[in-house]
């Protein structure tokens, strides 16, 4: 039988939440345990084990989605809260029902779970970087368009500013930001019709933000900007190719030093292009903001993972576990400010002054927690960012 070929290959909601999007051998698992009679109930414990090198912690993101996942079948789930920064062999999410139910839904909820954390890592460890400075994600190209929400939702989570992905709005209710693409100065045949253009046809409600290494020197087509839009002009974008770049603070020191000393003090610098945590860090200090992408959109990778810590039986629950891993379901205590934390077994009290972290948020297949917005989901990791030591850049 030919495979289906849709055009554009994405699964669609209804066969993820379904359980088709999953690993062949949670299918013939479950196919087996039905066809012996075997039908036990579980608890799996989601965990990252390590982070990766030079990591302190994490921020977990995804529980939005792997909830809806859940939504409907016959289980309870435990989790953190979606922002929450969290450290290796921490417990993340507690699902419990009968294994047979859940097994096809283990590899969606990595996936949804380990790519959200990453990203939202990323981005978080940026921003706690550059705290004051305006961080902007333009990593959609880098991405399958089918996942631009998801990308935008994950770093907005982590702390970025805005995002570009127009169709953000539709989904996230997030205005999208951005400048201009080289394209409109090479099309329109110079830097100040583009400039003029620009200005005359986006609406007021925009900042006026002017790419300015195009064909001229960054300082030279700042200044043409400055002088073209005077007090309309916001900032400027320097996006300057690798091959020209040579020593990029140099350069941003040499357009804010011109630009200063003609009276255009109120223009801000922007940089953008390869900017990961190294130069963030290097740059911060003389640039107002940056647009980041591919170092968030394709970030190191949190590798969460799930693992059966406890088995029915006989109404009670025995703690188990495959080599390397703790038996038993785990609850996480935290005293702020900071990451205080202890992990003791479920159901047993933290010490005082703690509080615990992990709450219920489905209950027998029906959600039971109000859930957050957007935005109130970034103020959260950005109230925990201010907390913990800025992460040495890598």
């Amino acid at each position: 039988m030919a495979p289906e070929r849709p055009g554009i290959y994405v699964a669609s909601p209804q066969e993820i939440t379904g359980g088709e999007v999953t690993d062949i051998y949670f299918v013939r698992t479950t196919r087996i345990l039905r066809a012996a009679g075997i039908r036990k109930r579980v608890r799996m414990e989601f965990h990252a084990t390590s982070l990766p090198r030079g990591y302190e912690w994490a921020v977990y993101a995804g529980l939005e989605e792997a909830l809806r996942i859940l939504e409907g079948k016959p289980v309870t789930v435990y989790s953190l809260p979606e922002g929450t920064l969290f450290k290796p062999n921490e417990p993340l999410m507690i699902i419990e029902g009968f294994y047979d139910d859940i097994a096809v839904y283990e590899t969606p909820i990595l996936g949804v779970l380990r790519h959200y954390t990453s990203i939202a890592t990323a981005a978080a460890r940026m921003k706690r970087l550059a705290m004051d400075k305006t961080l902007l994600f333009f990593g959609l190209r880098s991405l399958h368009p089918a996942l631009a929400p998801m990308a935008d939702r994950a770093a907005y989570i982590g702390g970025m500013d805005a995002v570009s992905g127009t169709i953000s709005e539709k989904y996230l209710g997030l205005k999208p930001v951005g400048t201009m693409p080289h394209a409109l100065v090479i099309v329109s045949g110079s830097q100040e019709k583009a400039w003029l253009l620009f200005d005359k046809y986006v609406e007021e409600s925009v900042p006026r933000i002017m790419l300015v290494d195009t064909f001229y020197d960054e300082r030279i087509e700042a200044v043409m900007a400055a002088r073209l839009l005077g007090e309309r002009l916001y900032g400027v974008r320097l996006d300057t190719p690798s091959s020209r770049r040579g020593n990029m603070k140099a350069i941003i020191e040499e357009v804010r030093w011109t630009l200063d000393l003609l009276g255009y003090r109120h223009v801000k610098i922007i940089v953008s292009g390869g900017i990961d945590e190294r130069k963030l860090a290097e740059l911060r200090g003389v640039a107002d903001g940056f647009g980041i992408g591919t170092s968030i959109a394709f970030p190191r990778s949190i590798d969460i993972s799930a693992d059966i810590v406890e088995i029915e039986e006989d109404g009670s629950w025995r703690p188990v576990a495959k080599r390397g891993k703790l038996p038993g379901a785990k609850q996480l205590y935290r005293r702020r400010p900071g990451l205080n934390d202890v992990v003791v077994p479920w159901g047993r009290r933290g010490p005082d002054g703690y509080e615990a972290l992990l709450r219920k948020y489905i209950e027998d297949g029906a959600i039971a927690a109000e859930l957050p917005g957007l935005r109130e989901i970034r103020e959260y990791v950005l109230s925990q960012l201010r907390e913990v030591p800025e992460p040495e850049p890598v």
